[in-house]
């Protein structure tokens, strides 16, 4: 049983599966509960969008002493304390609901956001290795990074679809998708416990490093893309929570309420989806340079596109209708709510090309690099929060600037800031 175990990872390999795909899952959540507190306690949009920026905010305090984490402890047991602290932070979600506390849901989103640093240090590197590396660790992270995907679309779906009607949003609506989120913790968090899998030969201190007077924050690229990735992730998390709320909001949006909302905002992490297996299959043959700039550039595009179309100007869009039973259709969304979705396909390839063109050429500096990465996943709650700040003063349109603006600086990012000026430095 022991070498058994020991040999085929089967059973640890799908654990990690799922629990990349609940990275998104609960991550994904908070957005679209923005609608459900923003009418269940009648508060503005920013303050609606303050629970997704709880969660992000985690990864602020957490990104470094994850990677730490990981290397006292080793992977499988960060990732079971991961999962712990996870299954808390829904747990406490749920509590809110019972409390009907805007402020207890709060904390349970920022203590889940812990969980997803956490998880997120954990399942990319521990997939590489049950993989065994080389192509088939690959191959794995991939496979991970299409069901992190799929969480991704499903979860505002599934909220949109169990709120129905807005006006009467609460909480306790939302409860089933919490239990699904808090019955994949338990299970993973079971089968890990018992299963054996490998642990990385992890250098702990390294003497060269420690008596080196540059450090990744000397590289001028890295540096620009480390600012990136918390833009990249900002406008990820932006272009959809956002429009969800518009598309929810009866003034402005699209037929059949939050349900039709959360299809129709859904189908933008389903492009991503898309957009990932495009990438991985041309990957090989495009840089991460070009890749950047297409998707940079083609995203400005579109977000200019729904910007300053008219609202006024429909099409269908497939949404799910509730009238008088739960089934697909078809209803009639902005012609703005089609170019944002699509933004979904450019989003998709910018994580892998801004992480690759920024940690170019550090040498021994790249897994520092990498903790310092994670933090900056908080402008996922920093940017959202901003442009939902200027969607209250200024209409949901307008706020779309931010996103625009950060993919402007991505562009720029592409072709001019990921260019290595420190190649002076040793990194041997």
């Amino acid at each position: 049983m022991e070498s058994t175990q020991q040999k085929n990872y089967t059973i640890p390999i799908i654990m990690m599966i799922l629990l990349f795909g609940m990275v998104s899952f609960v991550t994904n959540l908070a957005a679209p509960m923005g609608v459900v507190l923003k009418n269940q306690f009648g508060v503005s949009n920013f303050l609606g969008m303050l629970g997704n920026f709880a969660n992000f905010a985690a990864y602020a305090v957490m990104g470094i002493p994850a990677g730490k984490l990981l290397e006292k402890i080793g992977y499988k047991k960060t990732a079971l304390l991961a999962i712990v602290v996870g299954f808390v932070g829904v747990g406490v979600q749920v509590l809110s609901g019972v409390a009907a506390s805007f402020a207890v849901y709060l904390v349970g989103a920022f203590i889940a956001g812990f969980s997803m640093c956490m998880l997120n240090t954990v399942v990319n590197p521990m997939l590489n290795t049950l993989g065994g590396g080389g192509n088939k660790g690959n191959q794995l992270i991939q496979i991970g990074g299409s069901f992190n995907s799929l969480m991704g679309t499903l979860v505002p779906i599934l909220v949109g679809a169990l709120v129905g009607e807005v006006a009467k949003a609460n909480i306790t609506d939302v409860y089933p998708v919490m239990y699904i989120a808090m019955g994949i913790f338990a299970l993973v968090g079971i089968v890990l416990y018992f299963v054996n899998i490998p642990e990385p030969h992890i250098v702990a201190a390294n003497t060269s490093l420690a008596n080196s007077k540059y450090s990744a924050w000397s590289f001028r690229h890295f540096v620009l893309g480390a600012i990136g990735i918390g833009i990249y992730v900002g406008v990820e998390v932006g272009i959809p929570s956002t429009l969800m709320l518009f598309l929810a909001d009866p003034a402005t949006g699209v037929s059949g309420g939050a349900a039709s909302a959360g299809v129709v905002a859904g189908t933008y992490w389903f492009l991503m989806l898309i957009g990932r297996f495009i990438g991985a299959s041309i990957g090989g043959k495009v840089s991460s340079k070009t890749m950047l700039t297409v998707a940079s550039g083609v995203g400005m595009v579109l977000v200019a596109l729904a910007i300053f179309s008219p609202v006024s100007t429909k099409m269908l869009m497939p949404v799910i209708q509730t009238d008088p039973t739960i089934a697909f259709g078809m209803a009639e969304a902005p012609i703005n709510a089609i170019f944002l979705v699509l933004c979904g396909l450019c989003t998709s390839v910018m994580w892998g090309g801004i992480f690759n063109l920024a940690v170019e050429g550090l040498g021994k500096y790249v897994a520092a690099a990498s903790g310092i990465f994670m933090m900056l996943v908080c402008g996922g709650g920093i940017f959202p929060l901003i442009q939902n700040a200027i969607a209250d003063a200024s209409g949901y349109l307008t706020s779309y600037w931010v996103p625009f603006l950060g993919l402007a600086y991505l562009l720029y990012y592409a072709l001019i800031g990921s260019k290595n000026v420190n190649k002076d430095i040793p990194v041997d």
